[in-house]
């Protein structure tokens, strides 16, 4: 079986090293681990990693440092970095996203759920930044989180933008609430249904009404204009 990307494991705490890098070895991908902020820099530019998670909360050196050396640093081919948060933390995601992050993955962790997000993440990683939405004159740019409407940027929030991008990454596939949910918010994340209403509209009002279609009692589609 083929092994899979690198992912290097930035904690300092041993169970969730332990627990990250025997499940996510399952999954074929090749782990490196770190106890430390100073080591994952070091080990960061030894191994070129794909993505590396990184816990926020670490002595010394915590995960925010670490993320922004990683990004000023010209040796290292730039990977996927998200975060490692508890729930009972106090920190500023709109800081995190500051100093180079690109997603926030919150402890205690399901297996599924991480399997399932860091595989979003490489995927994203693995498509070209712009992606043009089929015969549409819509773009994506994913580097920038925008739609680019005949040649206007309209900036999304990420939320937005990625709901859009799971719909016209498969046209014609009606995606269900309960996927949507878990696929853009994530299954440990409380959301109300509404919530995905009320992005679909704001989507709706920007991009047009004939791209998105209902399907009543199940979920939303995304239409080839």
């Amino acid at each position: 079986m083929r092994v899979k990307e690198k992912i290097l494991l930035v904690d300092d705490e041993p169970d969730i090293l332990e627990f990250l890098k025997y499940n996510l070895e399952k999954s074929n991908y090749h782990v490196f681990t770190a106890d430390n902020g100073e080591e994952g820099v070091k080990i960061a530019l030894s191994t070129q990693p794909d993505l590396i998670l990184i816990d926020v909360m670490m002595p010394r050196m915590d995960g925010m440092e670490v993320c922004s050396i990683i990004r000023e640093e010209k040796n290292i081919e730039q990977p996927i970095i998200a975060f490692l948060t508890s729930r009972s933390e106090d920190y500023s995601q709109i800081a995190g996203f500051e100093v180079g992050a690109d997603d926030y993955i919150t402890k205690p962790i399901r297996p599924r759920v991480l399997i399932s997000r860091i595989e979003a993440l490489l995927r994203r990683k693995s498509k070209p930044a712009l992606q043009k939405i089929s015969d549409s004159s819509l773009y994506l740019d994913r580097e920038r989180f925008l739609l680019i409407k005949d040649g206007i940027d309209l900036q999304l929030p990420k939320k937005e933008f990625e709901l859009l991008e799971l719909l016209v990454n498969k046209p014609g596939k009606v995606f269900t609430r309960d996927e949507i949910l878990g696929k853009v918010w994530g299954n440990d994340t409380i959301v109300g249904e509404r919530t995905i209403d009320v992005h679909i509209r704001k989507l709706r009002e920007k991009i047009g009404d004939d791209y998105i279609r209902t399907i009543k009692g199940v979920g939303y589609t995304y239409n080839e204009v």
